[in-house]
C-alpha cells in the first residue's frame, strides 16, 4: 500500500519500493516476532532441543542404550500384560450390549451353582418377563462330515432363530438364522451357518461358499452364511436352527439379555418367582431350596484368572518403576557431569524454564524411543503369555493382541514415565550454583556431594522393589513345584484318553448306546499294543466326577452330604492303577444290566462310615436321572445302590485341593452323548491313535471321529492349577531376573559415577599412604547404606504383603528359606556391581590423578 501511494504521487517505482521497505522495517525481525506471537518460536525451540539432545545421545551410546533398554523392558512387559488384561477382562466379546447379557444360574443351600436349562414353554415364559429384553436357547451336539471316506468331527450348535439378533453381530458372508428357518410346528429348514475357523480349515476360505451344501451325518444342509472371526459362541463350527418343542423333558441352555437400566439384582428378584414356578412343573431340573443369581458373561473368567492378572500387573509395575529409577540415576549422573554446561548457559542469560524444557525433552525422547522398542518386544511377549494361559481361562471370542487401545496406553505410559523419571534430575540440573560450578578446581567434588543423597534413595528404592519381586517369584516357583510333586493317587504314565462323541439322532435308546460303548471298548482292548483299556464318561482325573447330594440308608438326609459321582467300566481301576482296598468290583454282567452297585473312595468311607461299616450299605443319589436324548439312564437310576467295595483315593478336585468323597458306579447307569476310552499302552500312547480310530471305524464308519485326545500326563499339564502356576512362576521369574539386572546396572552406574567424581580424593589418599584395600572398602561403604536400607525395606514390604500374595501364589514369600536366599542373592549381586568400580578406584595412580585434577 505504501509503494502504491508513492507511485500514484509520481515517484519512480524502484525508489518507491526501497522507501516502502525502509518504512516497514526489518522483515526478518517482523517474521520472528510474528512467529513468537503465534507460538511458532516455542515449537522451533522444542525442535532445536530435540535435535541437540539427539546429537548428545548419539555421542553417548553407552548411556543411551542402557537407558532405552531399561525403559523398553519395563514398558514392553507392562504393555504385553495390559494387552492381555484388556482383551480378557475389559473387551472380551464382540456382541452388542454384552454388558447386559447374563447367564441364568441357581445356587442351592450348599452354595453349589448350576446353569439353568429350560424347555420350550418355559423359554417362552422367560421372554415375557419384565426385566428380560431377549432370550435365546442353544444345544450343542457333535456331528460329523460324511462327504468323504474319512469323517471329520464337527461341533454343531443348534440355536433358536432369534439368536443372531440376540447377539447383534452381523455375518461375514450371507445371513444368519431367521425365524422362517424354524417355524413352530414344523421341522427346521436344513440350513447351516459356518463358523469362521471351520470355513477357513475345511473350505480354505472359499468366498463363494454361500449356496453350496455341507453333509452332516448323511443329511445335506444349505450353507447360508459364515460368521465373523470373533463369533465363536459355544465353540461352534456349524450353527443350525433349533426346533423348540412342547416336550417338558427336553431342555436347552438359555441365553438372556436384560433391558437397559435393569440391574442384575432386580432381575434376579423377578426371576426367582418365575423359576420357582418352573421347578414345580419340572422338579427334576432344579435343586431344592435354590436362589437365582444372574452372572455376566465374563464373571467366571474374572473369577478364574483375575487374581493372576492382578499379580502380573503388579509385577510389571514394579519392573517399570525399577527401570524408571535406573534411568533417573543415569540422568542424575549425566546432569551432574553437564553442570558446567548448564552453569554457563545460566550465566549468559538462559532461563531455568528453558534449561528444564531441554532436559525434559531428553527424558521424553528416551521414553518414547523405549516405548517404541517396548511395543515391539510386547508383540512377542503377548504370544508367550497367551500360550501359557490356563485352558478355558478366557473367552474364545477375546482378541489377545496389540491393538489401538493398547497402543494409546503405550503412548500414555511413555509420556508418564518420561515425566516421572525425568522431572527430578531436570529440576536439580536446571538450577546450578553458577559461582561454585565455575570454579573448576572444586567442580567435581561439589557435584558428588549434591547428588549423593538422591542416588542413595533411588538405589534403596530399587533394591526394595527388586527384593519384593524376587521373593514373590520364589514363592510362585515354590507353589508350582508343590503342584508338580503332588501325589495323584493314580499312574498317568503310558496312558491316554480318547474322547468319542455320539452324533445327533444316533443310539437314542439305552440298549443301543450301551451296546455301542461296549463294542468300542472290546475293539480297543484287543489291540496288540494295549495293556488294558477302560471306559469312562466323566472320570478322567485329576478333576473328575459329577458332584451331587447323596443319602445313606438309615441316616437322616443332609444337604452337606455330597460326593463326586463317576461313571466307569470295571477296567477303569486297573488302567489307572487305583487299588481295591476292600470288597469287590462289579462284573461284566452287572455292567451290561446297569446293576445298582457302587464303589466308594477312602475319603468318603472315612467321612461317612467312620466305624468301617461301609460295605453292604445303601446309598442313593436323588438327582441321578436321565434327560433323553442327551443322557440315557437305566430304569431306577435314582434308587438305592449297594456299596460293594472301597478303592484308594485318587485326585478328583484338581491338583491343589484335597480329594473329595467319590462314588464309582457302572457307566451304563447314565450314558451321555459322548464317552472316553482310557488306554494303557506298551508304547508311547499317541503313536497308536490312528490304529484306535481304525478300530472305531469297524464299529461304526460314521463315528470314527475323536476329540480331546490327550495322554494323561497332558491332562495334568492341562489343569488350570498347573497352567496358572507355570504362567505365574515363569513370568515372575523372568521379571525378577530383569529387575535384578536393572538394579545391578543402576548400582554400577552410581558407583562408577561416584568413583569418577572422587578420583582426585582417592589419589590424595593413596599419595598419603592409604592402601588399595582401604580405597576398596571406602567404595563398598559408599554403597552399603543404600543397599542395606533397600534390603531391610524390601523385607518389611515382603512380609507385609505376604497375605495378599498368598491369595494367588501357592507359596509364602515370607518363607525364611526364600527370604534368606533372596537377600543373599541381592547382596552378592550388589557386591559384584560395586567390585569393578571399586577395583578401578583402588588402581588409581596418585600422580596421574592429581595431575588430572
Amino acid at each position: 500500500m505504501a509503494w502504491r501511494e508513492r507511485v500514484e504521487r509520481g515517484q519512480d517505482k524502484e525508489e518507491a519500493g526501497q522507501a516502502a521497505r525502509r518504512e516497514f522495517g526489518n522483515v526478518g525481525l517482523v517474521k520472528e516476532v510474528t512467529r513468537d506471537v503465534w507460538g511458532g518460536r516455542w515449537l522451533r525451540d522444542v525442535a532445536d532441543d530435540a535435535r541437540y539432545e539427539m546429537r548428545i545421545l548419539w555421542k553417548n551410546p553407552g548411556f543411551t542404550i542402557v537407558a532405552i533398554l531399561s525403559l523398553a523392558l519395563g514398558i514392553g512387559a507392562t504393555t504385553a500384560v495390559f494387552s492381555v488384561v484388556y482383551g480378557v477382562l475389559v473387551n472380551p466379546y464382540p456382541y452388542a450390549n454384552a454388558d447386559r447379557m447374563v447367564h441364568l444360574t441357581v445356587h442351592d443351600s450348599g452354595g453349589n451353582r448350576r446353569f439353568v436349562n429350560l424347555n420350550g414353554p418355559q423359554l417362552q415364559e422367560l421372554q415375557k418377563a419384565r426385566s428380560v429384553e431377549s432370550a435365546a436357547a442353544m444345544q450343542g451336539w457333535d456331528l460329523a462330515t460324511t462327504e468323504s471316506d474319512l469323517p471329520e468331527n464337527v461341533q454343531a450348535v443348534y440355536l433358536t432363530s432369534n439368536a443372531f439378533s440376540h447377539f447383534g453381530v452381523p455375518t461375514l458372508l450371507g445371513r444368519g438364522l431367521l425365524p422362517s428357518d424354524a417355524l413352530e410346528g414344523q421341522d427346521p429348514e436344513n440350513v447351516a451357518v459356518l463358523g469362521y475357523q471351520f470355513w477357513q480349515r475345511y473350505y480354505n476360505g472359499d468366498p463363494d461358499i454361500v449356496g453350496k451344501n455341507i453333509q452332516l451325518v448323511h443329511k445335506s444342509y444349505a450353507i447360508v452364511g459364515v460368521v465373523k472371526p470373533r463369533f465363536t459362541w459355544g465353540d461352534g463350527e456349524v450353527y443350525l436352527p433349533l426346533k423348540l418343542t412342547a416336550d417338558p423333558a427336553r431342555t436347552f441352555f438359555v441365553m438372556t439379555r436384560l433391558k437397559p437400566g435393569v440391574t442384575r439384582a432386580a432381575a434376579s428378584a423377578e426371576l426367582q418367582s418365575l423359576l420357582e414356578q418352573f421347578a414345580k412343573e419340572t422338579p427334576g431340573h432344579f435343586p431344592e431350596h435354590f436362589h437365582v443369581m444372574l452372572e455376566g458373561l465374563n464373571d467366571q473368567f474374572v473369577d478364574r484368572i483375575g487374581g493372576t492378572f492382578f499379580l502380573l500387573l503388579s509385577a510389571v509395575a514394579l519392573l517399570l518403576l525399577i527401570g524408571c529409577g535406573n534411568v533417573s540415576i543415569l540422568l542424575l549422573a549425566r546432569g551432574t557431569a553437564r553442570q558446567h554446561e548448564m552453569a554457563v548457559r545460566s550465566a549468559i542469560g538462559a532461563e531455568r524454564s528453558r534449561i528444564l524444557r531441554q532436559l525434559l525433552t531428553e527424558a521424553l525422547m528416551l521414553s518414547f524411543t523405549g516405548a517404541a522398542l517396548g511395543v515391539a518386544l510386547a508383540y512377542g511377549l503377548v504370544k508367550l503369555i497367551v500360550n501359557w494361559l490356563p485352558e478355558f481361562s478366557f473367552p474364545h471370542e477375546a482378541t489377545l493382541s496389540i491393538n489401538l487401545p493398547v497402543l494409546f496406553f503405550s503412548v500414555g505410559l511413555a509420556l508418564l514415565t518420561g515425566i516421572v523419571f525425568g522431572i527430578s534430575p531436570a529440576l536439580q540440573s536446571s538450577c546450578p550454583d553458577v559461582a561454585q560450578v565455575m570454579q573448576s578446581s572444586t567442580r567435581r567434588m561439589t557435584a558428588g556431594v549434591r547428588g549423593r543423597r538422591t542416588h542413595g534413595m533411588l538405589i534403596a528404592g530399587q533394591m526394595a522393589l527388586t527384593l519384593l519381586l524376587l521373593a514373590a517369584a520364589g514363592a510362585a516357583m515354590q507353589g508350582f513345584i508343590r503342584v508338580m510333586r503332588v501325589n495323584l493317587g493314580y499312574d498317568p504314565h503310558n496312558s491316554m484318553s480318547v474322547g468319542i462323541p455320539v452324533h445327533d439322532n444316533t443310539y437314542t435308546t439305552w440298549e443301543a448306546r450301551r451296546t455301542y460303548f461296549d463294542q468300542l471298548l472290546q475293539k480297543v482292548r484287543m489291540m496288540p499294543d494295549v495293556v488294558s483299556a477302560g471306559l469312562s464318561t466323566n472320570a478322567t482325573p485329576p478333576n473328575n466326577g459329577w458332584e451331587q447330594r447323596f443319602e445313606i440308608s438309615g441316616k437322616p438326609a443332609a444337604q452337606q452330604e455330597r460326593a463326586r459321582i463317576n461313571f466307569v467300566s470295571l477296567e477303569y481301576f486297573s488302567v489307572l492303577h487305583i487299588a481295591l482296598l476292600q470288597g469287590r468290583i462289579w462284573d461284566e454282567s452287572e455292567t451290561m444290566h446297569g446293576s445298582k452297585i457302587a464303589l466308594i473312595n477312602q475319603t468318603l468311607a472315612r467321612q461317612y462310615f467312620p466305624n468301617g461299616d461301609a460295605i453292604g450299605s445303601l446309598i442313593r443319589v436323588p438327582e441321578l436321572k436321565g434327560e433323553p436324548p442327551l443322557q440315557l439312564a437305566v430304569a431306577g437310576s435314582d434308587s438305592w445302590f449297594q456299596v460293594a467295595g472301597i478303592v484308594s483315593d485318587a485326585r478328583n478336585d484338581g491338583l491343589r485341593h484335597p480329594t473329595k468323597p467319590a462314588l464309582y458306579v457302572p457307566y451304563t447307569i447314565m450314558m451321555p452323548v459322548w464317552t472316553q476310552i482310557l488306554v494303557r499302552t506298551r508304547v508311547p500312547p499317541l503313536t497308536i491313535l490312528r490304529a484306535v480310530r481304525e478300530q472305531i471305524h469297524t464299529v461304526d464308519p460314521d463315528q470314527q471321529s475323536v476329540r480331546d485326545v490327550r495322554d494323561l500326563d497332558g491332562w495334568i499339564t492341562g489343569q488350570p492349577e498347573w497352567q496358572q502356576g507355570h504362567l505365574v512362576a515363569t513370568l515372575f521369574g523372568g521379571f525378577a531376573v530383569l529387575a535384578l539386572a536393572l538394579a545391578a546396572t543402576g548400582l554400577y552406574s552410581v558407583i562408577s559415577y561416584t568413583v569418577a567424581q572422587r578420583t582426585g580424593e582417592f589419589g590424595i589418599r593413596m599419595a598419603l599412604g592409604a592402601a588399595r584395600k582401604d580405597v576398596l572398602l571406602m567404595v563398598f561403604r559408599s554403597a552399603a547404606m543404600s543397599v542395606a536400607g533397600g534390603v531391610l525395606t524390601g523385607v518389611v514390604l515382603t512380609i507385609t504383603l505376604n497375605r495378599v500374595l498368598a491369595r494367588w501364589i501357592q507359596g509364602s514369600s515370607s518363607d525364611a528359606l526364600i527370604l534368606s536366599g533372596v537377600v543373599l542373592l541381592l547382596v552378592v549381586t550388589s557386591g559384584l556391581s560395586c567390585f569393578i568400580p571399586a577395583r578401578r578406584a583402588s588402581s588409581v595412580d596418585p600422580v596421574v590423578a592429581l595431575r588430572y585434577e
